[in-house]
């Protein structure tokens, strides 16, 4: 009778999970870490999407590194290893500079909400889309950190300051702006930066947005962070295999639309948030440099001169550039 009864709780709870079971289970890696505001952010996200589903989709949220390396989420989506990923288009440049450009367009913003609207409203997303469907893959969403500020030890108020300081950046487009604004550009990876300026090693350094920066302890060795930043805004972006993608019924697809616009907002907002509270806890001795619109506008310049020569590496970056050079002359921000 015990072992009966035993075999009829084992059948009721084997039957109850496969009546709750999700519909649709997916692995999403993220290029951020367990921990890290923006993988907190990814997890709720997540949630959300269980909850406007009806829980017919559970969305698995993996940290960096746990399944593949960040730049192998790419074609680990298209065959299916994991279904999706929270990350940053420019780590994937080597398979289409394209992505260099979609990624990360140097220079070219001011505000992160005129980014989220050329994404949505401009064409932007239709073209990455594109893209990202050549490697089986569907793009669901697109947000940014916002700017990142520079961290600088030395007071840069304009471009002429900026003349021969030795500045960290990362290769590609960020490291060509820096060169054609008369910098020193020092190839460092990101975990040496700060022990690199306590050295002397270098003297300012691309790496984050002004709250990161400040928890990671920048501001308190480099006291002149330069806030807004104007030379990098990365994208974040949100995918998944495009197969799965076109099997699903159109209301699961509604879902995923609704969903998009709340990454694209909750994810910036959540991200200028944490920068207006960093500014407000800062220390004394920190002195926050804000560049006059008409130098930003002077940095602008020097980086659309550089983006024609991307643009020439692959048709698909033609076509972004295409489509960007068309938003902006449209908005009146580049002429």
């Amino acid at each position: 009778m015990k072992l009966l009864k035993s075999v009829l709780a084992c059948s009721l709870v084997a039957f109850s999970a496969s009546v709750f079971a999700a519909d649709y289970d997916w692995k999403f890696q993220s290029s951020d870490q367990p921990g890290d505001d923006a993988f907190k952010y990814q997890e709720q996200w997540a949630k959300d999407v269980e909850k406007l589903s009806n829980g017919r989709i559970h969305i698995s949220v993996l940290g960096a590194g746990s399944v593949v390396e960040h730049n192998q989420t790419l074609d680990s989506i298209g065959m299916n290893i994991i279904q999706g990923d929270f990350t940053d288009p420019s780590y994937f440049s080597g398979k289409d500079p394209a992505f260099a450009l979609y990624g990360n367009l140097i220079g070219a913003w001011s505000n992160p909400k005129d980014l989220i609207d050329f994404m949505y409203n401009g064409g932007g997303f239709d073209v990455a889309n594109e893209l990202l469907n050549k490697y089986g893959v569907q793009l669901l969403a697109v947000s940014t950190v916002g700017g990142e500020s520079l961290v600088s030890k030395k007071p840069i108020h304009n471009i002429k300051e900026l003349h021969g300081v030795k500045v960290r950046a990362p290769e590609g487009l960020v490291q060509a702006l820096f060169k054609g604004l008369g910098a020193a550009p020092v190839n460092l990876p990101g975990s040496e930066v700060y022990t690199s300026l306590e050295k002397g090693v270098i003297d300012a350094s691309d790496y984050s947005i002004f709250a990161r920066n400040q928890a990671n302890g920048m501001n308190d060795i480099a006291k002149y962070p330069i806030y807004p930043g104007w030379h990098s805004m990365p994208v974040n972006q949100v995918t998944l295999n495009k197969k799965i993608y076109d099997s699903l019924p159109q209301d699961l697809k509604d879902v995923l639309a609704k969903a998009s616009k709340q990454y694209a907002e909750g994810f910036l907002g959540m991200h200028q948030k944490l920068d207006e509270e960093a500014i407000k806890s800062k220390k004394a001795d920190i002195t926050i440099v804000s560049w006059s619109p008409e130098e930003v506008a002077k940095v602008r310049e020097v980086a659309t001169k550089m983006w024609p020569e991307w643009a020439k590496k692959s048709p698909m970056s033609e076509k972004y550039y295409n489509v960007v050079m068309k938003y902006l002359k449209d908005k009146g921000m580049v002429k």
